[in-house]
């Protein structure tokens, strides 16, 4: 993530069908999961902005847009 590699070995899409399937799981079993169902706001926000392809560590991008003035690492992004 420092170095801004977000060429997808994982793709952000995959991991939010993931989180998807977790969390419905959860809900047939009446189990609350709210750091996962935050993830899940988090991953969409990112496929929203364009990332479906990126990386799943290109969350850090999602992060970055909620907090203006940050950004991790000194190279380019790589997608």
């Amino acid at each position: 993530m420092l170095e801004r590699d977000f060429v997808p070995g994982g793709p952000s899409r995959m991991q939010m069908k993931d989180l998807d399937t977790a969390l419905d799981a959860a809900a047939e079993a009446s189990l609350a999961l709210p750091i996962t169902a935050n993830l899940q706001e988090l991953f969409r926000a990112l496929l929203d902005a364009g990332g479906n392809d990126f990386d799943h560590s290109a969350l850090l991008l999602e992060l970055e847009r909620q907090s203006p003035g940050v950004r991790l690492g000194d190279g380019p992004d790589s997608f």
